[in-house]
């Protein structure tokens, strides 16, 4: 599926917090956000798309998810933040190389061919990912290992990209074929950027394979690249993106545009982006997957990236004077994405209220971020409650709609988007504080449950207003508008 992913360790953000967050950019797909209590979670997986069964651990905790509405295709959940306090986003699609998948192939399903024949299950995927992992974690390393167990048991019929994060930590696994893997602890001080490629540039084998402090591998993977001769580096440095990823004519228009992009808002002074003489530019392959921020950077920085449709530069899709250049490259708030999150593990507050996921459905670009607590056993209906059809009595349809009205008459629109935008998360972040204090306070945690109804309450107020100006506008903009006065 493809996406866009940023990381932040807890020394690149504003309140030490620790970021994961990542679009999930299916084909329109229509999604909500619940809770999976302990007993509504599965003793037995059954994936839809391979046809694997996996039995579970017997003690999962509570989780949050964002499954698809539609179940046709299995669960798809996305995105969520456990009761430990451990926050997962699954999965970046990413890229790889005939060199590697013809070494390790991905594990696809296989339908029998005669009655006599068995079918032949595939490995685990972007669908199933979340369910087999996220509800028996307590740190995002042990994320990483029990992942890691899972791919070398079942493989996989897909490159992905995972992340975790905790109070302390925030880790990326990549995939390497259909069972190898590779991962590392994202450096405190740096934000990562992904935007559907292999992304890490550097790994230290020598740690992975000793003290373990910061990279995790698979147990045979110096002998993988060794008999299969992977290995594209000189002179004794090793790149996992060169040995492992792509470099090709497609990447330079659906992919690096992204990293160059955000690269280009986390740090404009530290790099050159444009010009003659700029270190990167939209189709370069060695932009860095980490990078120092020139400032720090909040949630609202992340949401802004997210929302990219290169504004500010010739490739915006919705610039006014086309030099021939806008549109060439792909947005990263795309038309089809179903649910974007960023989950923030805060380091300063007790251990019931730690974890905020903020909750984006639609086009990042036109749509409001939301922040609600997770150490809830059930999420407001605005949320949860979403159906197949249209409607305005949910922040999904309510989204969606708001993106597709002002798509169509963004000049006219983008003010009362950005209006929007901020309301909601000036408002939402208020509400955060204010409950905050009170559960400190009070320590009565049961409040996270009346926050968010408060702070869905306030979601659907801007989100009505936003389409009652919208649509007044669209109307007065209709091409079969006309008066007697026009005569």
């Amino acid at each position: 599926m493809s996406c866009t992913t940023v990381l932040a360790g807890k020394k690149a953000t504003n309140d030490r917090s620790t970021l994961i967050a990542r679009t999930d950019d299916g084909f329109f797909d229509v999604k909500k956000l619940v809770v999976v209590t302990p007993d509504k979670q599965p003793k037995k997986y059954k994936s839809v798309i391979s046809h694997l069964e996996i039995e579970l651990p017997a003690d999962p905790m509570r989780y949050t998810a964002c499954p698809s509405v539609d179940p046709k295709n299995g669960v798809w959940a996305a995105t969520g933040i456990n009761a430990a306090g451990v926050g997962m986003t699954a999965t970046e699609t990413i890229t790889s190389n005939p060199r590697v998948l013809a070494a390790d192939p991905l594990v696809s399903y296989k339908k029998a061919k005669t009655r006599r024949e068995k079918d032949t299950p595939g490995g685990i995927g972007e669908e199933d990912i979340v369910v087999l992992v996220l509800p028996y974690i307590r740190t995002a390393r042990e994320g990483v290992l029990r992942l890691a167990s899972l791919l070398e048991q079942y493989g996989t019929y897909e490159s992905n990209g995972i992340a975790f994060n905790d109070r302390d930590e925030v880790w990326w696994l990549e995939t390497i074929g259909g069972h190898h893997w590779m991962a590392r602890r994202v450096p405190d001080e740096k934000v990562v950027i992904a935007p559907n490629q292999f992304g890490m540039d550097e790994f230290d084998l020598d740690d992975a394979f000793g003290a373990q402090a910061a990279h995790l591998c698979s147990k045979d993977l110096r002998e993988f690249i060794a008999e299969n001769d992977l290995d594209l580096n000189q002179n004794g440095a090793f790149n996992p993106r060169d040995v492992f990823g792509s470099h090709t004519d497609m990447d330079h228009i659906y992919n690096t545009p992204r990293a160059w992009f955000m690269g280009r808002f986390l740090a404009p002074r530290s790099h050159t982006w444009e010009g003659p003489d700029a270190e990167f530019n939209p189709e370069s392959d060695f932009i860095p997957w980490a990078l120092t921020p020139d400032r720090k950077v909040a949630v609202e920085d992340v949401k802004y990236m997210l929302s990219s449709h290169y504004q500010g530069t010739p490739f915006d899709p919705y610039a006014g004077r086309d030099t021939g250049r806008r549109g060439m490259y792909r947005s990263i708030g795309i038309n089809r994405t179903g649910v974007t999150s960023i989950c923030q593990i805060r380091p300063d507050v007790p251990d019931e209220i730690r974890g905020v996921e903020w909750i984006c459905f639609g086009s990042t670009a036109f749509d409001a971020a939301l922040p609600v607590y997770v150490n809830v056993d059930k999420m407001p209906a605005y949320l949860s409650d979403v159906s197949l059809d249209v409607s305005t009595e949910n922040f999904y349809w309510g989204s969606r709609l708001i993106a597709t009205l002002a798509d169509h008459n963004y000049a006219a629109s983008i003010q009362q988007v950005e209006r929007y935008q901020n309301a909601v998360m000036t408002k939402g972040r208020q509400l955060v504080r204010e409950y905050d204090k009170k559960m400190i306070e009070s320590g009565d945690f049961s409040l996270a449950a009346e926050a968010n109804d408060k702070l869905c309450a306030m979601a659907k107020e801007q989100t009505a207003a936003a389409l009652n100006k919208l649509v007044l506008d669209a109307s007065q903009r209709m091409k079969n508008g006309y008066n007697r006065a026009d005569n």
